[in-house]
């Protein structure tokens, strides 16, 4: 064994018994039989084996790899927060774009409607105008025809009463060439 280890079991087995040989009179600081002196010796004995193993190194290490990985992860949190938020400005890009689509969208279809609105009463003004010019033309039409039934008619007493008062004042061959002069003057007025 080494001399290190040695000096180790020996520092333990005085140790060990240090505090039951001190419980007995009254010995100055340095002796074995004060507690407070062996539990100095013990204390710088554990701090010794303490430095011996390297134990603050494995403890700075294990520190030092604690840190590392935190700042790894505060790393990586922060690169989520800046992903976070780039595709939080994306959305909300997103979305505003979406309201102007939208409000295009209604505006359109507002214009649209209005212009339908607008065609359709057009179209409903010339159907009313055409309706009240065919009405009109029939109108005349038949004004027209009771006018010539009327005028026909008219020639038909004249005729008539013509040839009743022209054959009562008149010889049989005067009064059929004054009626083939009646037929002929009134179918040229006709036509």
């Amino acid at each position: 064994m080494s001399d290190m280890r040695k000096a180790l079991i020996l520092s333990i087995a005085l140790l060990s018994a240090g505090p039951a040989l001190a419980a007995g009179g009254d010995y100055g600081f340095t002796s074995l039989f004060n507690t407070n002196f062996v539990v100095l010796i013990g204390f710088l004995f554990f701090v010794a084996i303490l430095f011996y193993f390297n134990v603050p190194t494995l403890i700075g290490g294990m520190l030092d790899k604690r840190a590392d990985g935190i700042k790894a992860e505060l790393d990586e949190a922060r690169a989520l927060r800046e992903e976070a938020q780039t595709l939080l400005a994306a959305y909300e890009r997103k979305q505003r774009e979406v309201a102007e689509q939208s409000e295009r969208i209604v505006s359109q279809a507002r214009a649209d409607a209005q212009a339908a609105a607008d065609q359709a009463k057009a179209e409903l003004e010339r159907s009313i105008e055409r309706r009240l010019q065919a009405a009109e033309d029939q109108i005349g039409s038949a004004e027209a025809k009771a006018v010539r039934a009327v005028r026909d008619r008219a020639v038909e007493v004249a005729v008539a009463a013509a040839g009743e008062l022209i054959a009562s004042k008149m010889a049989a061959a005067d009064a059929n060439k004054l009626i083939d002069d009646s037929i002929t003057e009134v179918e040229a007025r006709l036509h």
